[in-house]
């Protein structure tokens, strides 16, 4: 491809090695960083670049990738390991980890002191939407900056939209999903544990109120796994967890109350308290019902 960028990606996990996989079967060349060799030697495997270290990622690449876990991790690879300087002056930084918008917004201004610039780029999807390329990304980042990097994002999402100028808007978009995702679930655990109680039978009642205008998008894909009891695991209980957190600091830094976020963050801690935090997060439904005297 004539437009093929030198791309860094930093964290090839259950989210990131299928995201560099795309890139490099966009005809970009991928430089692919992670603690653990055997990701490194799978990405290699889909085409992407064995590189010594971080350094030898980010040399002279037009742009750095970070799907890391949270904004400490992003700070520290940028900052604490020597990433932004081994990157050239101009690169862009592409974050797409989950961070609380305040924390984007601070480490952009870091970017930026040091000759480079960050986009704000969130992603929604799971390893669903990164396998098969069908990520919703969030850009948040000044117009020309956007679509600079807009080839590259669509490479990994079919769904890309810019939701501001600044960093931090994307931050904020991300929270607000993850903020209706994790209140849906919890209410959908709620639901379905009161049936429970009351002796109704489960899937009956998962089909009236999945066919009804009780029903959501969280309900319908999480509420079969409510009903078993030890579901596979697609998305953890800890994630909401973090993310309803996240979601919870963009309020305090918008001045709002969100009372209903709050109390959903509660239930996923209470079941992650009770050592179930790397169960499915369908499993908030044990929450509830330990909350209320059932086996």
């Amino acid at each position: 491809m004539t437009d093929a960028k030198t791309i860094a990606f930093v964290g090839l996990g259950s989210m990131g090695l299928p995201m560099a996989g795309n890139l490099a079967k966009a005809g970009h060349q991928v430089r692919g960083f992670d603690r653990r060799k055997a990701a490194m030697d799978s990405l290699a495997a889909q085409g992407g670049i064995r590189v010594a270290d971080l350094a030898g990622a980010c040399e002279g690449a037009d742009l750095l990738v970070l799907m890391v876990v949270n904004a400490d991790q992003a700070r520290s690879v940028l900052l604490d390991e020597g990433a932004l300087a081994a990157l050239p002056q101009g690169a862009r930084v592409c974050l797409m980890a989950t961070c609380p918008p305040d924390e984007v917004t601070r480490l952009a201004a870091d970017v930026a002191a040091q000759g480079r610039e960050l986009i704000d780029c969130p992603v929604s999807g799971g390893v669903v939407g990164a396998q098969g390329g069908t990520l919703t990304i969030m850009a948040a980042a000044p117009r020309a900056s956007f679509e600079a990097v807009a080839p590259v994002l669509r490479a990994m999402g079919d769904k890309l939209y810019h939701v501001g100028e600044t960093p931090g808007q994307g931050a904020t978009v991300k929270a607000i999903n993850q903020l209706l995702c994790g209140v849906h679930l919890a209410a959908a655990g709620e639901a379905l544990a009161l049936g429970r109680k009351a002796g109704v039978d489960g899937a009956t009642l998962l089909e009236i109120v999945g066919g009804s205008a009780a029903s959501s998008w969280m309900l319908k894909d999480r509420g079969p796994r409510m009903l078993q009891d030890d579901p596979p695991v697609t998305s953890a209980v800890d994630i909401f967890v973090k993310d309803l957190g996240i979601a919870l600091a963009a309020g305090r830094g918008a001045g709002m109350a969100l009372p209903l976020a709050a109390a959903a963050h509660q239930m996923f801690l209470a079941e992650s308290g009770s050592g179930n935090g790397l169960a499915d997060d369908s499993q908030v439904i044990a929450a509830y019902r330990r909350l209320n005297g059932m086996s």
